[in-house]
């Protein structure tokens, strides 16, 4: 997907320059046209010429902007040839400039010089990023619909202080510019999404349990994707590894658990999205302490878990969508057509896990998405974020 696409990078003047070293490599790697333009106290932290290594093409400076080496207006031709534009690490300072309109060195011109959508990543000191100003500052540059936030983390920042300022780490940012490369409007703003995601753990004691090879990545690229496009999301989730920013995080561990989080957040959801590995059985008898070998049963006694489906089936409102996933083998249509009728669902996603590119614990997916009214789409395969994406898309045509 970033494949020639053209990724114009503006760097502020802060320690987190560093993690853009990051970004850059990994989308020249992945085949993307990559500028960067430094500021002058970016500068200070990293050289051009590291940024220039990175992303076989020569980094820019406020030097650069004053030097007549161009057919036309540097901040013009890089202005109208991005795609997508990153400023990363985000200033307060550059952050006051962009929510005035004000532009004094290359970075802000290039800004105003540009159409395409514009991801912030911002970086700072905790009492700098919580000073009202700044605040006020954060709110405005977010009416705007040209712009697209990624909030700053909490945790130890390079200051020695532990709290709010910490920039997003690579791996969102990354996320997020493909997700805008894919679809750059916020088009899911005032939607609430409520996502099930990861493997359920039916325990048979405190160390052995009943389970499944799902890693939650395509419900965690689903939580990406729609709060990349606005939506507000709930994500209730078996053990991940990788957990996604800006939602409302749900961690449960078996079934039940599962069951009663959807539940209790369902009738808030516009759209739910069944992308959980739950378990069909669970052991009839759970031991609290754990079991000696020689005391596991030969043969295990299972119980069946809940229908969750069938549950939430039962609380959906007429305005609700309520979407599942057929993790199939061999024959992924008919199986996935009698789930999508017999459960009463919206949609499904008849996911081929048999196949390259498909399946548990990949980075890429495919699938065949139909629709409660007979509609079909066959999505080749591609990565777990754009899927979502596509699905987005799917929903957003079905009809009530």
């Amino acid at each position: 997907m970033l494949q020639g696409k053209r990724i114009l990078i503006g760097i502020g003047g802060g320690i987190a320059a560093y993690k853009v070293c990051e970004v850059v490599s990994t989308l020249a790697k992945a085949g993307a046209e990559v500028r960067v333009i430094l500021t002058h106290g970016a500068q200070q932290f990293v050289a051009p010429l590291t940024f220039a290594t990175l992303s076989r093409h020569p980094a820019y400076t406020d030097q650069s902007f004053w030097q007549a080496t161009h057919p036309r207006p540097l901040h013009i031709e890089l202005g109208e040839w991005a795609e997508v534009f990153l400023i990363a690490p985000l200033t307060a300072n550059t952050l006051g400039k962009l929510a005035h309109g004000l532009a004094d060195n290359l970075l802000t011109n290039t800004v105003l010089a540009s159409v395409c959508p514009i991801l912030l990543a911002p970086a700072m000191n905790t009492d700098m990023w919580e000073q009202q100003a700044v605040q006020r500052n954060w709110q405005q540059v977010q009416t705007d619909l040209r712009y697209h936030t990624l909030s700053p983390g909490k945790g130890l920042l390079a200051c020695d202080r532990v709290g709010a300022g910490r920039m997003a780490e690579p791996p969102e940012i990354l996320a997020h510019l493909e997700s805008l490369l894919h679809s750059p409007q916020r088009d899911l703003v005032g939607l609430h999404v409520l996502i099930s995601a990861g493997g359920t753990r039916e325990y048979l004691d405190p160390v052995r349990f009943i389970g499944n090879p799902s890693t939650g990545k395509m419900g965690v690229a689903l939580a990406r994707a729609a709060v990349h496009r606005g939506a507000a999301v709930t994500l209730v989730h078996a053990p991940i590894a990788s957990l996604p920013q800006g939602v409302r995080l749900v961690p449960v561990e078996n079934a039940a658990a599962m069951q009663q989080a959807l539940e209790t957040y369902f009738l808030e959801a516009d759209w739910t999205v069944m992308a959980a590995a739950v378990a069909d059985v669970r052991p009839a008898t759970y031991s609290a302490e754990k079991l000696p070998k020689r005391s596991l049963p030969p043969q295990l006694d299972l119980a069946p878990v809940p229908d969750i489906v069938a549950g939430l089936r039962g609380l959906k409102q007429p305005h609700q969508k309520l979407i599942g996933f057929a993790a199939q083998t061999g024959d992924i249509l008919e199986p996935a057509l009698d789930k999508l009728r017999r459960k009463g669902l919206d949609a499904i996603v008849a996911n081929p896990i048999d196949q390259p590119d498909s399946g548990f614990g990949g980075d890429r997916n495919q699938a065949i998405f139909l629709s409660h009214d007979g509609q079909q789409r066959a999505i080749a395969p591609c990565s777990k974020l754009e899927m979502a994406h596509h699905l987005y898309n799917f929903i957003r045509l079905l009809k009530s």
